[in-house]
């Protein structure tokens, strides 16, 4: 996995935006302006969102990732080694979240995800 091939999960879904707040070569992906994923300058990986502190230490527990430095310990870093399908599933599954999240009115002006 690379940050080219995350950027190109990231881009298909429906209102997703990235961005550099930062500074520095940090792709961070938003959607209503709230990250549900974060690729560092520096640290090798994605971070994202789960649902959970539960969630994501079982997730730290079972060698899936580890604790995403800088944020939330809801979050975790997947590195580059994950395998596709449990990227892309963590990547929709951050995105989902905090798509869900959104007011009612800004979920309505997205297209659907499914």
């Amino acid at each position: 996995m690379s940050r080219d091939r995350v950027n190109a999960i990231c881009k298909r879904f429906p209102g997703a935006e990235v961005s550099d707040p930062w500074g520095g070569g940090h792709d961070a992906w938003k959607i209503g302006g709230k990250m549900f994923a974060c690729i560092g300058a520096k640290i090798p990986g994605v971070s994202v969102k789960t649902d959970s502190i539960e969630t994501a230490q079982m997730l730290i527990d079972a060698n899936v990732g580890v604790k995403a430095p800088y944020f939330h310990r809801s979050w975790i870093n997947l590195p580059w080694e994950t395998d596709e399908d449990e990227l892309r599933y963590r990547l929709e599954n951050s995105y989902r979240l905090v798509r869900k999240s959104l007011t009612k009115k800004a979920q309505s002006a997205l297209a659907p995800f499914d």
